[in-house]
Parts: structure tokens; sequence; C-alpha cells
């Protein structure tokens, strides 16, 4: 008989789990009325057949099913690798702009479409990705994550990379909304601040969003960056930044995630109820919480929120493919995006 519970619908808060099992405190955890997805790391991967298990048992657990994400980027943010595809950095497509733009969206669609079809098969149903910072030379934290400094290279081989996860079958977040990149401090580590005019960040950062808006972003992710001269709160906690510029002003209806709130660019809102307050508050339709199971429970036994945005939380679930990478073998358009992807890596070497 299966487990699984229906409920009126998924809650705003994405929580992560320990290991490559689920545990039965875990599992009366995923069940909470205020959890609606789960976000998964390396510690719980060990390898594909283990994945679809873990996200299968995820699955079972909620009517409807639970949102299953994870930070898949590609370069040194790819959670899964032993049988998996190595994702180059996006930087390298960056640089492949430099000597053929055509070729370079080309290769940025068969990356994406790897990238998500191997997910996809092991039950997860979206990666945080594309990056759409730009590339300033000044934040470690981001660094080669980026594509390009140019705004227009970045909305460019974005809308390619948004187009591969939606042939697979997967949706697109675009982060970190306005734009990481410009400053120099860590947010997981720091509060950055960003002196830049607003008119500076519109014409340089907000373009890619500006752009693949337009042509289909699913979400976004916004930064835990103080922009001082437009707001005095970070992008994730200002109703300014989410709900008067990216919803008003560019009119962006998708998802809106937070970034991980237990990160220290967050503790300018306070403790973590607070903070998950703060975050709802603002305009985010659901806060992440990574890496802190204190807090998590802290969070879940205090917050008062309503359920998900059902429109916007079904657009998130990623096609239902057969199980195991070895499911993927027979698809043609995978053999030819992931030979495509190999002689991109090779040829960047």
């Amino acid at each position: 008989m299966s487990e699984s519970r229906r409920d009126a619908g998924l809650g705003p808060l994405m929580l992560d789990v320990a290991g490559t099992q689920l545990s039965p405190a875990e599992r009366d955890m995923l069940r909470h009325p205020l959890v609606g997805g789960v976000i998964l790391f390396a510690r719980n991967y060990r390898a594909p057949r283990q994945l679809c298990e873990l996200t299968a048992a995820i699955r079972a657990l909620r009517q409807p099913e639970l949102l299953i994400a994870v930070d898949h980027e590609g370069g040194r943010v790819q959670r899964f690798l032993e049988g998996f595809t190595r994702i180059p950095p996006m930087r390298r497509l960056g640089e492949a702009w430099d000597r053929d733009r055509a070729g370079a969206c080309t290769a940025a669609a068969d990356i994406a479409y790897v990238l998500a079809s191997e997910l996809l098969a092991c039950g997860v149903d979206f990666s945080f990705t594309p990056v759409l910072d730009l590339d300033f030379g000044e934040s470690g934290v981001i660094g080669d994550r980026a594509l390009h400094a140019d705004p227009s290279a970045v909305a460019q081989l974005s809308a390619a990379l948004i187009a591969g996860l939606r042939t697979a079958g997967m949706a697109s977040v675009g982060k970190h909304f306005p734009g990481h990149g410009y400053v120099r401090a860590d947010s997981h580590l720091a509060v950055p601040v960003d002196e830049r005019s607003y008119a500076e960040i519109e014409a340089a950062d907000l373009l890619p969003y500006r752009e693949l808006i337009v042509h289909g972003l699913s979400a976004v992710m916004p930064a835990h960056v103080i922009y001082a001269a437009v707001d005095a709160q970070p992008a994730g906690f200002s109703p300014l930044w989410l709900r008067e510029i990216l919803r008003g002003r560019l009119g962006f209806e998708g998802m809106i995630f937070s970034d991980d709130l237990s990160m220290e660019g967050a503790s300018v809102a306070g403790g973590v109820l607070a903070r998950g307050r703060a975050a709802l508050d603002a305009g985010c339709d659901m806060a992440l919480l990574c890496n802190a199971p204190e807090a998590a429970r802290e969070l879940l036994a205090g917050l008062k929120a309503g359920t998900l945005d059902q429109r916007r939380a079904e657009a998130m679930r990623g096609a239902r493919l057969a199980p195991g990478l070895d499911a993927l073998q027979p698809n043609a358009r995978y053999a030819l995006a992931k030979g495509a992807l190999e002689r991109f890596v090779a040829a960047a070497a």
C-alpha cells in the first residue's frame, strides 16, 4: 500500500535531508504542510540507482508530490558525479562565444539537454540553473560559474541553455537576481553590499533577465546582496526588488525561490523565523533552508504561511522519464547531445 498522503497543496519551504536514504524523522518532516520541496546535495548521492530510489521515496510521501531540486550547474557546482556526465564550467561557453557565437549557443543547448535528461531520469525535477550573473572579474564565489562579462552574451547563451533544458522536459531557474557578479564578498560568508545605482544595474545585470523573461524563464532566485542605492534590504528580502521590479517592471510571472536562509547574507533579517517571514513577505514563493536541521525544526514549528501557487509549482515539475541513466541509452537526441558535449570539452581543453 502506498504511504503517500493527499494534501491540500505544497507548502512554501524547501528543505534538505542528511543522507542517501530517508530516516523516519525526515519522512515526518517532509510530510509537514509547510514543506513543498527537497533540495539534494552531494551527500545524498552514491550511485544513479540509489538516487532513483531516494527520489521515489520522496515522491511517495505526498500528493501533490514534493518538488525535488539540486544545484547542478556544471564545473565546481555539480552535485552528482559518479555515473553522470561531467558538465564544464559555464565560462567555457563564454570563451567559445568569443570564437563562434552560433557554435557556442548550439553547445549550450546540447549541454543543457544532457544535464536535464540525466537528472530527470533519476527523478530530480530541476536544477537551480542557469547562472545569469555577469563576470565582472570580482566575485570568487561566482567566478567561472558566470557565462560572460557581456550581458548580451549571457542572455543569448542562457536562452540556448533554457531551450535545451525545456526540450528535455526541465524548467529553468535564473540566479542570482539582480546580479551577484559585481561584489567581491561571498554571501555564504558575509553580507555583500553593491553600491551601484539602479541605472547601472539595469543597464547591465538586468538585461539577461529582461530578455529571458520574454523567452520563458521558469523561475528566479534573488541574491543575498544589498543594493544600497536601491533598498536597504538584500534583494531576497526586498518587496521593491521582487514585487515592484521583478514582478512589476519586468513582468515576471514564474516562481521566485529564496537563496538559502542559512547563509550569512540572510542574517540581516534576524533569526530563522524572521528570515523565512521576510523572504515570503517580500515576494518569494518558496524559501530554502539548507544544512541547518535545528533551524528547520524551528521554522516548521513557528512559521505561519499558506500554500504555493499551484500553477507556478506545477510549472517546475520535470518530465517523467523511465528511471535510471541506462534508460537514456536508446534516446537518439541524448546520444547526439552527449557526443557534442564531449567534443566541446575536448576542444576547450
